[in-house]
């Protein structure tokens, strides 16, 4: 377990990230998304992600009700804030904005400090928590003034008084995020799919500024939400259909790690876990199946001469912050504990 930044929050290596039993896309069944969880518990994964944004809700009574048979001292819990979720009754489903649940409320951006804590204490009874340990501003791409000027600084009073243990940004980008590594006092920040194989922004500058001042990043999105996980035709890529060129990139990816007795979705955990300012990896999975495979893979040694493969044939930047890899004396990240 590492703890994040200078805060005492512990999280595993592998973190269980619970959109997808928010019915991401498609339909995840109560038992189904219970067994998701159980699964990742038994894998010893103990930091559990989610948000309102995730199935309206749902992620978080799903995943508060799975966690309720473990004590509460064993795990870490993050949610976020920055969209109030306000009744409607326009009725149809939510899978304009990716989740199969019929649309019951409505997504309110709000970054304001009142917007801040009223979306934790609902998240907090939708989870049938008294606390979570870490919370997240949630995509402020449109929103950087309030957020910086509202959000944040609510964020820091909820710390300083004791209601939460860690706080940070979770975005899809790495530029925002590394002005809250630079400008703020967060303890964390989550990068989604910035930071994988195929999308190396994030070693730039975000992860650099986050080892020097001491920032835990945690590290979602390492399949980039399909391809690297199973490069085919009609792959996703950041949840569209992978351009052609990037399809053939990440099947030679696979056909790289195959020579090397690897399977490519090792290869792409392991490059996410082995920067030294990544403190977890967070996966989805929407089946106890899915979270073994992910927790054996996270394990599999990565051999040294896989990465310098890579980088030899252009596949990996040779030199620079991006090209960052297990190195030779380390060569694969640890179970998770």
């Amino acid at each position: 377990m590492t703890a994040l930044g200078r805060s005492a929050v512990p999280v595993s290596p592998l973190a269980f990230g619970a959109a997808v039993i928010g019915n991401l896309f498609t339909e995840v069944g109560e038992e189904q998304a219970h067994e998701a969880v159980t699964a990742a518990w038994e894998q010893g994964i103990r930091y559990f992600d989610t948000a309102p944004h995730y199935g309206l809700g749902l992620s978080e009574r799903r995943l508060g009700a799975a966690l309720r048979e473990h004590p509460r001292s064993r795990y870490t819990v993050s949610t976020k804030v920055g969209r109030l979720l306000v009744p409607a009754e326009r009725g149809g489903d939510d899978l304009a904005d990716g989740f199969a649940v019929p649309a019951t409320h409505r997504r309110v951006w709000d970054f304001s400090a009142d917007g801040v804590r009223r979306s934790l204490e609902a998240s907090l009874e939708r989870l049938g928590l008294d606390r979570v340990d870490v919370v997240y501003l949630h995509d402020p791409d449109d929103h950087a003034e309030q957020a910086f000027r509202e959000g944040y600084p609510a964020l820091e009073k909820l710390r300083a008084e004791g209601v939460v243990g860690a706080i940070g940004a979770g975005m899809n980008q790495a530029e925002m995020l590394t002005r809250f590594v630079r400008d703020t006092d967060v303890d964390v920040v989550l990068c989604a799919g910035r930071y994988t194989l195929l999308d190396q922004r994030a070693g730039a500058g975000l992860l650099p500024a986050a080892a020097e001042r001491g920032v835990s990043v945690v590290v979602g999105g390492a399949f980039n939400s399909g391809l690297l996980a199973d490069p085919r035709p009609g792959a996703t890529f950041d949840y569209a259909r992978a351009p052609a060129a990037l399809l053939e990139r990440a099947l030679r990816l696979k056909e790289t790690a195959g020579r090397h007795g690897i399977t490519l979705r090792a290869a792409a955990l392991a490059f996410c876990a082995a920067h030294p300012a990544v403190a977890s990896v967070l996966v989805g999975a929407r089946s106890a199946d899915e979270v073994r495979d992910c927790a054996e893979q996270f394990a599999v040694p990565v051999p040294a001469a896989f990465w310098r493969e890579l980088r030899d044939s252009g596949l990996l930047p040779a030199q620079g912050p991006s090209s960052e890899g297990p190195s030779s004396e380390e060569p694969s990240p640890g179970e998770p504990s």
